[in-house]
């Protein structure tokens, strides 16, 4: 078959062609030294080799995977149809190899398996029923919190701290642990989900768990309940993050429907110059593509460039896929791979295998000629030492214009007096301060600490500090969280955590922090100054968006460990520090930033000192152990989930009581709950970070008697959907129209006239549906299930957008929520004001459509609209007659 897209014009080359589909699904097998296993040879197909390698995993994967050979070819056909010309493509069935949890989201999924069993009993079924088939690893990383940061036992303070504010949900996991099958919980304090995927749990050949009989390798693929699930794609491991209901789906055994994303190359050339580091590749990408527009689409990175970057290296890059939109960022797996897997202390016949295995399918390397929909090219030599924010990961700025950015940002927000400094009471000392102080400097998330070199680079950055007599400025808050223990021992064995401790980046822990919101209280004296200064952070993370870093710091920036450490010596982002001092050394000499960041030569000579095998043994051994106050917790099997009715953590969801299964769905007289702009996040929707002392969700716990200072954290308690009802809409930046200007978790109830919380007037509504209107992109940002889980307790039943981001939209299907694409025409032209009573006729729930909106407002004028119903796949469609996911999947397993 010369020309696989003639196959559809002629009957002979389309009968070869499912012939040779056919023939891969004949298994053959394959060996490497001592091991032995079968494969799906998708090589032997017409046009794979030309496919980027992206689309020959989910070649690979739905061949193998099909429930008939019919569907087989079907699915087939659709993925190497859509990779040769270019474009997206159909509809098929992804069956990843393995999922990956963080306890935020991962502790709300095992409460909904947990509810689901008792669903089963209740039905006079077998609950067991209800057990992950494919391999689940928890990594409990995100509930640390920096409440202790700046002296040699915060690690250990910190610690003890979680342990006591989340015992409840700890039991919660080791019980889950012990009573689902395929299921790896990793205790608390060992680092951050994403670093341990890559350092350990990453096999880069998979072998099929859903197949019966024959070791069947394939693939390493997987989902993950967090949206930097990515950052396995730096080690050629294709998986992205989903939302933690098709986290569910995926471990139950259940396929997940998407359609074959469009392909675009991100080709490199040269090589990256002395002092660029990996986050300012990273964030130069994220400028790049976000400009380009990758939304929905995969990046296959490739071109010469390609092999000077390291694995940890590429991680960075790939970690931060989310930040522009795309499903995942795809490298090679090359030699650089399988050095990294020696490294990190993969048995070397598994190793061998890895080769033998890509060899085998046609993607070692960058081997072939490829098809792709876009070509973006990035010339290496062009990256330079930069930062992003101050709340768009891809909104990218240099040193030099990082001063005009802030002041333009602080004008906007009432802040335009930088020439008076404020006296704030900072420990013993008062210290005049003025607007782009920094309150937080953290070198933290596995967008960084994943890569030796830039940990490395800090610490170097230290070192030259000290040694040009720079001091640290007392109000600035220091965290440091390394993303595994390995990174800890790699500071420790170069002799740099001792340089980082003297400027105060103690560890305070190995998990999520900053990124997350967890970075604790800002110093004493800073949280009154945030009353009057437009504070600021710089931090190695992944996310800035507002509101998520602290809500004493309006302005957060995203920058590589030496820029966080360099940054926390000047005290300031109302800076240029290209031209400005960092500081004055000992000498009474400027010391500027250039005298402070390492040449790469100099980050090399240490890695090559430390960097080895030994380095990740130590560093992952006892792994699964747990410290003392997690082995004293009961891990007793039971076959369902003793509940605590008193509990304040861990709480019976009503998902399958609330459900509403329907073939055809309609709106009558729907509240609008909240009138929102352009580019609401997940961030704003989902709770997240610390409880408000005067929220509904802080009510609610005081009425149960807990007490202020153990409120925790939104995420803490996501297994509470009480809680995270409350919390829903809540987030201080929120901007919603109907609030009359007032920022943050409010909306006007629209029976009463008075702006309340959302979720009081969500409650005030009763049963009556509910609906959400936005503007672009809504749902932006991290893969927060219960940014579509809190509005369905709340009652909404619809969102009406003028775009949705692509994991949100699918999420809100998922929990029964119709997301409505407004077709043609603005929200702004519409006119709407949020007081309207939104219907919607009677339909079919089918895949697409276009539906009629009437919106009636108080007068009785009515508008009429057209909106597409965003129900791509005849998957989703069946989720929403089923009332949700959950509904669904609970079908499938009873029947």
């Amino acid at each position: 078959m010369t020309d696989v897209n003639a196959a559809a014009h002629s009957a002979e080359q389309a009968e070869r062609f499912a012939t040779s589909v056919l023939e891969a699904r004949r298994t053959k097998t394959l060996t490497a030294g001592d091991v032995a296993r079968s494969i799906v040879d998708v090589s032997r197909i017409p046009g794979a080799l030309r496919l980027p390698r992206a689309s020959v995993r989910l070649l690979e994967n739905v061949v193998r995977r099909a429930a008939t050979d019919e569907e087989a070819v079907r699915q087939a056909w659709e993925v190497v149809s859509a990779g040769l010309e270019g474009r997206a493509g159909g509809e098929v069935d992804f069956w990843p190899a393995r999922v990956l949890f963080q306890d935020f989201t991962g502790v709300p999924i095992f409460v909904d398996f947990a509810a689901m069993r008792d669903a089963v009993a209740a039905d006079g079924g077998d609950p067991t029923l209800v057990n992950p088939r494919i391999p689940c690893v928890l990594v409990v990383d995100h509930s640390v919190c920096a409440d202790v940061a700046g002296c040699a036992d915060a690690a250990f303070e910190n610690q003890r701290i979680e342990a006591r504010r989340n015992a409840e949900r700890f039991s919660f996991l080791k019980w889950a642990g012990a009573s689902f099958d395929n299921v790896q919980i990793v205790p608390p304090g060992q680092g951050i989900c994403h670093q341990l995927n890559v350092e350990v749990f990453s096999p880069v050949v998979a072998v099929d768990a859903l197949h019966e009989g024959e070791e069947l390798a394939c693939f390493d693929t997987l989902v993950g309940s967090d949206s930097h699930t990515t950052t396995a794609n730096g080690i050629g491991v294709l998986g992205w993050g989903v939302g933690g209901i098709e986290a569910e789906a995926a471990a139950l055994g259940q396929p997940l429907p998407m359609r074959v994303p469009e392909v675009v190359e991100l080709r490199l050339t040269g090589q990256l110059p002395d002092g660029a580091q990996a986050m300012d590749l990273a964030l130069t990408v994220a400028k790049l593509l976000r400009e380009t527009g990758v939304v929905g689409s995969i990046v296959e990175v490739t071109g010469d460039g390609v092999a000077g970057l390291t694995v940890p290296q590429r991680a960075c890059v790939a970690n931060m896929s989310p930040e522009y939109g795309s499903t995942a960022v795809l490298f090679p797996v090359d030699e650089q791979c399988v050095d990294y897997l020696r490294l990190t202390g993969r048995p070397e016949d598994e190793v061998r295998f890895v080769e033998a295995y890509y060899r085998a399918e046609g993607c070692w390397g960058l081997e072939g000629a490829r098809v792709y929909g876009r070509t973006v090219e990035l010339d290496l030599g062009t990256v330079r030492p930069c930062l992003a924010g101050p709340s768009r990961p891809h909104n990218q700025v240099f040193p030099e214009g990082l001063r005009e950015r802030f002041r333009a940002v602080a004008e906007q927000n009432g802040h335009g007096d930088f020439q008076t400094l404020r006296t704030v009471p900072v420990g013993a000392s008062d210290e005049a301060l003025g607007h782009g102080a920094l309150a937080i400097a953290a070198i933290t998330s596995c967008t960084t600490a994943t890569d030796p070199a830039m940990m490395v680079a800090a610490g170097l950055t230290a070192q030259k500090a000290l040694d040009a007599g720079l001091e640290p400025k007392p109000w600035v808050k220091k965290v440091l969280a390394p993303g595994s223990h390995a990174a800890s021992l790699l500071l420790e064995r170069a002799g740099l955590a001792a340089p980082l401790a003297r400027l105060g980046f103690e560890t305070c822990g190995h998990g999520c922090m900053s990124c997350i919101g967890n970075s604790g209280p800002v110093l004493p004296g800073m949280h009154e100054a945030a009353e009057d200064l437009e504070l600021a952070s710089v931090l190695s993370g992944n996310r800035n968006f507002d509101g998520r870093i602290s809500p004493d710091v309006a302005q957060n920036y995203l920058a590589s460990p030496a820029l966080v450490v360099a940054y926390s010596l000047a005290g300031t982002v109302d800076v240029d520090l290209s031209t400005e001092p960092v500081g004055i050394g000992a000498d009474g000499e400027p010391v500027m930033l250039s005298d402070l960041l390492p040449s790469a030569a100099e980050v090399q000579e240490v890695l090559d000192a430390v960097l080895s095998p030994s380095l990740y043994e130590e560093g992952t051994a006892g792994l699964f152990d747990g410290d003392a106050a997690w082995r004293l917790l009961p891990d007793a099997q039971s076959d369902t989930f003793p509940w605590d009715p008193t509990s304040t953590y861990i709480r019976r969801p009503p998902y399958f009581e609330i459900a509403r299964p329907c073939d055809s769905w309609s709106l009558d007289g729907a509240r609008c709950l909240a009138l929102l702009p352009d580019f609401v996040t997940t961030d704003h929707i989902s709770p997240a970070g610390a409880i408000a002392p005067d929220s509904p969700a802080a009510r609610y716990l005081e009425e149960r008697g807990v007490a202020p200072e153990d409120f925790n954290t939104y995420g803490s308690r996501r297994g509470n959907h009480e809680v995270m009802e409350r919390g829903t809409f809540a987030n201080v930046r929120l901007e919603n129209r109907l609030a009359d200007g007032r920022r943050g978790g409010y909306t006007r109830d629209l029976l009463t006239g008075e702006v309340v919380p959302v979720w009081d007037a969500a409650d005030h509504y009763g049963d009556a549906p509910l609906v959400v209107v936005a503007g672009k992109m809504y749902g932006s940002g991290s893969s927060r299930d219960w940014a579509a889980k809190g509005p369905v307790l709340q009652g909404v039943r619809a969102v009406i957008a003028e775009s949705f981001e692509r994991i949100h939209r699918s999420n809100l299907v998922g929990m029964g929520i119709v997301p409505l694409e407004l077709a043609d025409v603005s929200l702004a032209a519409l006119g709407l004001d949020g007081t309207e009573a939104f219907s919607v006729a009677p339909f079919d729930l089918s895949v697409g459509g276009t539906v009629t909106v009437r919106a009636v407002k108080a007068d009785g004028e009515a508008v009429e609209f057209p909106c597409r119903v965003r129900v791509d796949t005849e998957t989703e469609a069946g989720y929403l007659r089923k009332g949700g996911i959950l509904p669904y999947v609970l079908d499938q397993i009873a029947h």
